[in-house]
């Protein structure tokens, strides 16, 4: 959500910026949000006014009572009572107006950075590098799912009965594999300063509405019936909540953490729920990491976010190549975001594995996160996010760049630890 402020001194630069994310139906808004926004500070002034009038009033008639001047006081309580009904009507109309302008500003896209390529949407995102040579081996790889049945991995039936399309049992070395990812990103961030946290797994609706687009909401979020409590699509939406309506000192940023929880997600609108596969699901798990800064340290920490996940992949002998996203792909609240791509030996393609985003002060002036300044001058903070790892979708590539002709996977070294020493692993079938 941007500052009204520059909206209202700035009208043109936002129409611009809702030109260059081609959501053209908004542009109304931005006229209509300044005339509610009038509406809202005139009646304000009107009510402060009738407010200061009504309290000269009201110290009138202990004077009057004093001086024995009943009648008179008499006649001013009245008058204060009049002026109380017509400072309630305003006080209401208040109310609504600003209730209007906040929604209207929460549908307004945020200000993208410069730097950000203009593209109506993902199929013109700009790629940006590659880390490792990516791998053509000379024999067939399967389907994902069909890698990990081959281990005795993998169970979509079985969950189809309990739960339905979109979830899975994972099971014996498969299973062991998804928790040895998630353990080792986990120890991968820690090593990095950040601070290991496992966050609530259901956040109020404040929360949600605070930390994503409404578009984003009703396409991602399970809501538990009769609770004023939603499912978390990722542990970013509660980290993040972790610090609604605080006000931190300067000298305690930057807030580095990470955090780990399973993620649910309704997928409404995507490309629809796989039969046979896990690369889009109803639940999953997720080692995510995210920043709460000054807003000039927001640049910095937005290239180590995406460096982090880089790493890592490449510490387990995955391809990766880096997207940067254009204007038309972000969410409304994304500054700017940069997705990290896997290759995939059998699709001959890289595919999404992690998306690093810098949201500016959008989350933070929403749920008033503000930072106290030397200076003792209050700001809203700037607040950042990336995945680590997300299995099992980071599986499919993990399996595929480290399957051989014989269907056994190798162990790259940094995650023998946490698979009990094991090289490779063999198939069952």
């Amino acid at each position: 959500m941007i500052d009204i402020k520059f909206l209202r001194e700035n009208p043109e630069a936002v129409k611009e910026n809702i030109r260059k994310k081609f959501q053209d139906n908004k542009l109304p808004l931005v006229d209509e949000v300044i005339e509610l926004d009038k509406q809202s500070r005139q009646a304000k002034g009107e009510a402060d006014a009738l407010r200061a009038e009504r309290n000269k009033y009201s110290k009138q008639i202990g004077a009057l009572m004093g001086q024995g001047k009943r009648e008179e006081a008499e006649a001013m309580k009245k008058l204060v009572t009049e002026k109380g009904d017509e400072l309630a009507a305003l006080e209401k109309k208040e109310a609504e107006l600003s209730e209007r302008v906040k929604t209207i500003m929460m549908t307004i896209p945020n200000i993208i950075d410069p730097s950000v390529p203009i593209g109506k949407d993902d199929s013109e995102n700009v790629e940006v590098q590659r880390y490792g040579e990516p791998v053509t081996p000379d024999f067939e790889v399967p389907y994902h799912t069909e890698i990990m049945e081959r281990f005795c991995g993998i169970d979509l039936d079985a969950a189809r009965k309990v739960a339905g399309n979109g979830f899975y049992y994972l099971m014996g070395d498969i299973a062991r594999l998804h928790s040895a990812v998630i353990s080792y990103a986990r120890d991968f961030m820690i090593d990095r300063g950040f601070t290991y946290c496992v966050p609530p797994f259901m956040i109020r609706a404040e929360v949600v509405t605070g930390v994503m687009s409404f578009a984003e909401m009703d396409a991602m979020m399970y809501k538990i019936e009769g609770e004023d409590l939603y499912l978390i699509g990722t542990s970013e939406h509660s980290m993040i909540g972790k610090f609604i309506d605080t006000i931190t000192p300067e000298k305690e940023l930057p807030y580095t953490l990470t955090s780990y929880s399973p993620c649910f997600r309704k997928e409404k609108g995507a490309h629809g729920i796989e039969e046979r596969g896990v690369y889009r699901i109803h639940q999953f798990e997720k080692q995510e990491m995210i920043v709460v800064c000054k807003p000039e340290d927001s640049p910095k920490y937005f290239d180590v976010l995406w460096q982090n996940t880089v790493d890592l992949f490449r510490s387990l002998d995955i391809p990766v190549r880096t997207l940067e996203c254009c204007s038309g792909d972000l969410a409304d609240l994304k500054v700017k975001s940069i997705d990290v791509e896997a290759w995939s030996p059998r699709q001959q393609k890289y595919f999404e594995v992690g998306s690093c985003s810098n949201l500016g002060d959008a989350q933070a002036r929403r749920l008033k996160i503000r930072v106290n300044g030397e200076d003792n001058n209050k700001y809203f903070a700037h607040t950042l996010n990336n995945t680590v790892v997300a299995p099992p979708r980071m599986l499919i590539a993990f399996l595929e760049n480290n399957l051989n002709a014989d269907g056994s996977v190798n162990i790259p070294v940094a995650l023998r630890p946490y698979m009990g020493g094991k090289e490779k692993l063999t198939p069952c079938k």
